[in-house]
């Protein structure tokens, strides 16, 4: 869909963040079936530049240039590193990546310090995983050693690896003394209409958002967190996304499990980014300037229902067409809706459709920033198919999101098909400056 499953319309327009390269990735000698197709995707894609590049060669009579090798274009989007140390954290401004895993953990330690140390060993641990790096020994000298690594990532390189962490506003009762560390108005997120909550699928002390153009290196990141600190965290729920369903910049609009585009009108611009993502002061701590507050709901899709409904319908739920993914009201998928427009006697848009409800026009400019990923988890109780989308949302305040959730709860027509299963909210600190420095420092200081 353009705009999110059961979360609100956006604006085009930022320059993706920027991408290195890590240096010091060994050439891999074979290359493994799952590892293949993902170069051959990068190969269609260079394709064209290839030809491009041969009609150039033809009208000036020089030597072609030699195309890359399948091995060539893995071993470089394997390489891909995101900058871990900065102003922000990754994983939210940037370009949403093909694979998610997103966990989130409840806290069995006990005392400040236990927490501290959780928080000192996931920084440290993050910093080298991003770069492609393990966290340790995969294979001990000593035959009876543990390996300190788990080993299934080992020479798969980081493919562009996010890790972003969150706080909810559980971490800041009397536990661990941490209440006046807590935002402003920071707290669970309210009843509302529409869903179907899950308790084990609901909440969180902490979370872990990975993403990665590799399945297996997101897998192998929270994995080894949460191993790191399992005498001091307890894994609550997780949900693995295979697909990205939203869009960042200079990105093609991806498509949910409904066959609709979603993230035609994501934020982009770094205008949008400062004024509807990034937290201020308003939050009144000073850890979270420079950061962001996430939204996490798992969306149940009724898929067998939605696949029988006609086409005209589905489009008049989503407010656009499903081919093109243009609004009702105009012709390409980027032209501007018009929500005065008619046809027939009636709005072109229909006031109860998806993209109406959600739309930053009708609800006073109010923007978020959509990074959410398809996921299926095979089937339910009785066979239905157990998927639909892993919505995540970014903002710098949660009651962006609320109003409009609240809103779309009452009245958007998408209701009849989905149903939300699981949900919370945390706090996204602003990234770290430099190594030595670990995420909630000034709670301990």
């Amino acid at each position: 869909m353009n705009e999110p499953t059961a979360a609100p319309d956006q604006q085009p327009a930022q320059k993706p963040a920027q991408q290195t390269q890590q240096p010091e990735q060994p050439a891999t000698q074979q290359l493994s079936r799952r590892r293949f197709f993902g170069g051959s995707a990068a190969v269609a894609g260079a394709g064209g530049l290839v030809l491009g590049a041969g009609a150039a060669v033809a009208l000036t009579g020089a030597k072609a240039p030699t195309p890359p090798t399948d091995l060539e274009l893995v071993e470089q989007r394997s390489a891909l590193t995101e900058p871990f140390y900065g102003e922000h954290q990754g994983g939210i401004a940037t370009a949403p990546q093909d694979h998610l895993v997103f966990t989130s953990f409840d806290l069995t330690a006990t005392t400040a310090v236990e927490l501290q140390l959780v928080l000192a060993k996931w920084s440290a641990a993050m910093a080298q995983m991003t770069a492609g790096r393990p966290v340790g020994k995969v294979e001990p000298s000593r035959e009876h050693a543990i390996p300190v690594d788990t080993g299934e990532a080992t020479d798969l390189g980081a493919h562009g690896l996010t890790l972003t962490l969150g706080f909810g506003p559980s971490l800041f009762d009397e536990r661990f003394g941490l209440e006046k560390f807590k935002p402003v108005d920071f707290a669970q997120l309210p009843a509302m209409a529409g869903e179907s909550l899950d308790p084990a699928m609901t909440g969180g002390d902490l979370c872990i958002q990975a993403c990665s153009n590799d399945p297996q290196v997101a897998y192998h990141a929270v994995r080894n967190l949460a191993r790191m600190a399992r005498t001091s965290v307890r894994t609550k729920w997780t949900v693995l996304g295979f697909g990205r369903a939203s869009a960042g910049a200079n990105q093609t609009t991806p498509r949910n499990l409904m066959g609709f585009k979603d993230g035609t009108r994501n934020i982009t611009s770094d205008d949008d980014f400062a004024q509807h993502v990034w937290v201020g002061d308003e939050a009144g701590q000073p850890w979270m300037v420079g950061g962001s507050y996430l939204v996490a709901r798992k969306i149940h899709m009724l898929i067998e229902t939605w696949d029988e409904d006609p086409i005209g319908d589905q489009q008049s739920i989503f407010g656009r067409t499903k081919a093109e993914g243009a609004p009702l009201s105009g012709a390409k998928e980027h032209d501007v809706p018009d929500f005065h427009a008619v046809h027939g006697g009636a709005p072109a848009i229909p006031g109860d459709s998806h993209m109406a409800l959600a739309a930053h026009e009708n609800n006073g400019g109010t923007k978020i920033l959509r990074r959410g990923y398809n996921f299926t988890d095979g089937l339910d109780s009785v066979g239905r198919l157990d998927a639909g989308l892993m919505f995540l949302s970014f903002q710098k305040d949660p009651e962006q999101f609320i109003s409009l959730q609240r809103k779309m709860g009452k009245s958007d027509r998408l209701n009849e098909y989905i149903r939300h299963v699981g949900s919370g909210v945390f706090a996204v600190p602003a990234g770290l400056p430099a190594a030595g420095s670990y995420y909630g420092k000034e709670f301990f200081a």
